[in-house]
């Protein structure tokens, strides 16, 4: 199966996420050419090399308009900087007056005055644009699969979620300011398409480093996790630590939430590619993100048994009942002929179902079964990994179930082709399956 494991010993940002995964793909600066090829308003991206504690990685470097955010002093990465807030003023240290514009008309204009170090004076006029805007870009101008479209207004939509809960209003009131948008809009985009290309079966994060101290931002001086990094990584194991300032921002935490199947521990897998995705800021441990694709074995995970003797139920009811266990979603169910109690004859009933589903699928049990008693057992599952293709045949379309996997591969025609072939040509099963496999 392939896999692709995501490292964030130091938390996760746009940027380093996007570069981790372009150094994955088979022809990284081919991928950096088609992001710009995407029409972002404003937009260029660069991957460029750069070295974290001796170590060599890529950083992805996005410019709007020519310009490229800067984070503030307890900012260590260059995505970050809060331009997921509503209409407000904050001031930072630099003055010059410039506008920006680009094809879409976004509004709520408004003013910031700015501090960075810099001996002259200009004065921000920034527009913002609301989720509606940003969906606007993504779906109507933007040359991306329907998948990745969906992708990215999917992350988005996380972030937006979790600065209205934050901030106390409407998702749809949520404004992002015009620089932080198209570099937010570029960020999400790369990686949903990054992914798209990349493919994999499973992608399993690490517990998330979030950093320790405080933050300044447009509302002032914040706890790390920021509020809205803290929503979105609910139900997330993350962690703190000895170093100082934010590692892990809104948007790689909603990047890390969609796409990952689950987090923990590196699987067991045969690694063939790993990616470093480079911060901006330097510390005592390498500032990136590193991503690992390979190949794990095919174990599905772990799975539930539930099981229970009945010796007072006809066959008919019984084959009712385990139809309604596939119907709440049972991985499967068989029966077994037991001697039971009292030497009547009897049946043992197993279901196999996924943890999630083990409630659903007890309710069941005792809803089309006469028991009283259900036995669980955590159990670990081995399969072969799985496909569904469709063949074209002289006798019409049949599917087949292909499975791989362990140095096996098998083909096997669905039954339901066959039975409909055999039907519709007076052919008994074993010709009809005779002629597929090419013995006649």
């Amino acid at each position: 199966m392939k896999t692709l494991y995501i490292e964030c010993n130091m938390g996760a940002a746009g940027d380093m996420l996007s570069a981790a995964l372009a150094e994955l793909l088979p022809d990284p600066a081919a991928f950096t050419e088609k992001l710009n090829s995407l029409g972002i308003p404003g937009v260029v991206y660069r991957l460029e090399p750069s070295v974290k504690c001796g170590i060599t990685g890529s950083h992805m470097t996005v410019t709007v308009n020519g310009e490229e955010e800067e984070p503030g002093e307890d900012h260590p990465h260059d995505h970050h900087r809060h331009d997921h807030e509503h209409e407000h003023d904050h001031e930072h240290d630099h003055d010059h007056e410039h506008e920006h514009h680009h094809d879409h008309d976004l509004d709520y204009e408004h003013h910031h005055d700015h501090e960075h170090e810099h001996d002259h004076d200009h004065s921000h006029h920034h527009h913002h644009s609301s989720l509606h805007d940003i969906g606007h870009i993504v779906r109507d101008h933007l040359d991306l699969p329907e998948k990745v479209r969906e992708d990215v207004m999917a992350v988005y939509g996380l972030i937006a979620e979790a600065e209205s809960a934050v901030h106390g209003v409407p998702v749809d009131e949520i404004h992002f300011h015009e620089v932080g948008t198209m570099d937010a809009v570029a960020d999400i985009t790369a990686v949903c398409l990054a992914m798209a290309e990349l493919a994999p079966d499973e992608v399993v994060v690490s517990p998330v480093h979030v950093g320790s101290g405080n933050v300044r931002c447009a509302h002032g001086i914040l706890p790390v996790p920021a509020p809205a990094t803290a929503r979105i990584l609910t139900g997330v194991p993350i962690y703190g630590g000895g170093i100082r300032g934010e590692l892990c921002t809104p948007t790689g935490a909603a990047l890390l939430k969609h796409f990952a199947a689950r987090f923990g521990d590196m699987p067991v897998m045969r690694i063939e590619k790993t990616g470093f995705g480079m911060g901006k800021k330097d510390f005592e441990a390498a500032n990136c993100v590193r991503a690992f694709i390979g190949e794990t074995e095919n174990k599905t995970g772990d799975a539930v048994l539930l099981a229970c003797n009945l010796d007072d139920m006809t066959a008919e009811e019984i084959g009712f009942a385990m139809e309604r266990m596939f119907d709440a979603g049972a991985l499967d169910c068989w029966t077994v002929p037991a001697g039971m109690k009292k030497n009547r004859p009897g049946t043992v009933f197993s279901v196999l179902c996924r943890p999630e589903d083990a409630d659903a699928l007890a309710a069941a049990i005792f809803c089309h079964t006469t028991t009283i008693g259900i036995r669980e057992l955590p159990v670990a599952r081995r399969t072969l990994e799985r496909s569904v293709v469709t063949r074209e045949t002289a006798s019409g379309p049949v599917r087949e179930k292909r499975s791989s996997g362990y140095g096996v591969t098998r083909t096997k025609p669905e039954f339901e082709d066959l039975a409909r072939i055999a039907r519709e040509t007076g052919r008994s099963l074993f010709e009809v399956r005779a002629e597929l496999d090419g013995k006649n």
